[in-house]
């Protein structure tokens, strides 16, 4: 009710001055990292300074506000970012991530798209982004070569499993983020993340593969190419019409990031070996090979999906069971994300773990190693949630609420608008999705429960808008593929944006309606 009176309170001086203060932040944000290549958790730090000065906040409590934005998102997310990334690693070096592709990847042809999209959306609810893209490409390359068709019929239905997930779907950091700024529930939030999730992974993945395929006709190319030991002549060869879409990605795959084996080690020697190229699936394993057992498709998925079902029950529970009934408590603890990614941890420590041959010693040091990649993300998002704080208690969100509130625009257009720009001008998917959900804030107080999740779900959206050349994403694909700059951007760019539109889509017509 505050918020919704101070939205609709007069326009003052300080009200614009903070406006302008705050995006000369963001453009002080997005110049260090963009021009300088500063890190983002220090870019992100100096744009939050210098916005709690110019908002006028008192010079002995702008680091307070900092910090209190820091802690109050690291409290909560922190947790999950670093327990997610502990499946994530037990999967890949058990098996479990090997046997789930190998097992979808059976069958007819003209399934493998849609196929790949539901690997990509498995392979995804536990790994981050890049971790799920490293780990999917080469077999993307591998089942490519096996099928001899276009590369980017499977590669755009994997890329748009892993994209959605990132920024639509708890435990990733972006929403996760979000949803403790904007203190939404994580289940209805999950559940409802999934609705929108399936039909877009839909229509950027499965079909417009088939778009991407013509527009861009290529084979196996790139590093992933070299990664999983195959050569030139293994390629997919397009119409002679088309054939010179096919030089156009780097000389038929012998482009920087892979004709000297620089980055991928020499014809898949690296660090993933390759066994000399006869299409198989298992060549590209990300299995250890001190395991001496696989876990089973059954006994992975059931590992994988353990956490969201218990977060879904909680979220039923949430919605159709009384709170006096004695057994919801228990389902409200079993359902919060820090105790269903636990027990998932803690399963996955027998079935990716001891039940595959690693000893007690062994999963300590590989629980320890998963930690390191996420330290990164764990400070940028951090640090995000503390250039949010100081943009809140500096007046930036009042301000924009009653911008918004004299234009009429909707709460969850106007975080998708934001995130949007945000995304644009920094790359950083969390990034747009922590600042524009920090700027809305303010607006989405009276908000229900299930409006508050599309809220969130919207601000991800916006976040996955257009990815370019500022976008670390875009050149893992480019590079990965052996595509020119052109040709990713026809592709990779055009597929994000199309998740993000019909996240946007999808989530006003849910808001409408429920």
């Amino acid at each position: 009710m505050a918020a919704a009176d101070t939205a609709n309170s007069p326009w003052t001086g300080h009200d614009t001055r903070v406006l302008v203060v705050a995006a000369i932040g963001i453009a002080i944000v997005v110049l260090l990292i963009v021009w300088i290549k500063m890190h983002a958790f220090l870019a992100l730090t100096i744009g939050a300074l210098f916005v709690g000065i110019g908002s006028g906040i008192a010079l002995n409590k702008v680091t307070a506000s900092y910090e209190t934005g820091v802690g109050g998102v690291l409290g909560y997310v922190g947790v999950l970012i670093a327990l997610g990334a502990m499946l994530g690693k037990l999967l890949a070096d058990s098996g479990g991530a090997d046997k789930v592709v190998e097992t979808l990847l059976r069958g007819r042809p003209a399934t493998l798209p849609w196929k790949m999209a539901l690997i990509a959306g498995i392979i995804g609810i536990p790994m981050f982004f890049e971790i799920g893209l490293v780990l999917l490409i080469p077999v993307v390359m591998l089942a490519v070569r096996r099928s001899n068709g276009p590369a980017m019929r499977l590669g755009i239905p994997a890329l748009a499993g892993l994209s959605v997930l990132h920024g639509f779907i708890p435990p990733h950091p972006g929403p996760l983020a979000a949803i403790g700024i904007l203190h939404a529930n994580v289940g209805i939030t999950l559940a409802l993340g999934l609705i929108v999730a399936i039909p877009t992974v839909i229509v950027a993945g499965p079909l417009f593969g088939v778009l991407a395929a013509r527009m861009v006709p290529i084979g196996a190319a790139g590093a992933a190419l070299a990664v999983t030991g195959g050569t030139t002549a293994d390629t997919f060869s397009p119409a002679p019409r088309t054939s010179r879409g096919a030089t156009a990605s780097g000389k038929g795959g012998n482009g920087s990031a892979s004709g000297n084996g620089s980055a991928s080690g020499n014809g898949g020697n690296g660090s993933t070996p390759g066994n000399g190229g006869n299409g198989s699936v298992g060549q590209t394993r990300a299995q250890d090979p001190d395991a001496t057992g696989t876990p089973s498709f059954g006994i992975t998925l059931v590992t994988l999906l353990s956490p969201l079902v218990l977060m879904l029950i909680k979220a039923a529970a949430d919605v159709w069971m009384s709170k006096t009934n004695p057994v919801h408590p228990l389902l409200d603890f079993i359902g919060d994300p820090v105790v269903a990614l636990t027990v998932a941890v803690l399963l996955a420590m027998v079935t990716f773990g001891t039940g595959v041959g690693f000893s007690a010693q062994v999963l300590t040091k590989k629980i320890g190693q998963s930690l390191l990649p996420i330290v990164g993300v764990m400070l940028i998002v951090g640090a995000g949630g503390g250039f949010k704080q100081v943009l809140v208690d500096g007046g930036t969100g009042t301000a924009i609420a009653k911008i918004a509130v004299a234009a009429s625009l909707s709460v969850l257009l106007l975080g998708w608008i934001v995130a949007v720009l945000i995304r644009l001008a920094t790359g950083s998917a969390t990034v747009a999705t922590v600042t524009a959900a920090g700027i809305i804030a303010p607006l989405a107080g009276g908000l229900s429960p299930v409006h508050l999740a599309l809220v969130v779900l919207a601000v991800g959206a916006g976040s996955l808008f257009f990815s370019h050349v500022n976008d670390a994403g875009f050149w893992l694909v480019k590079e990965y593929f052996g595509l020119t700059v052109g040709q990713t951007i026809k592709t990779w760019s055009v597929m994000e944006t199309i998740i993000s539109i019909m996240g946007l889509l999808l989530t006003w017509l849910l808001f409408s309606i429920l």
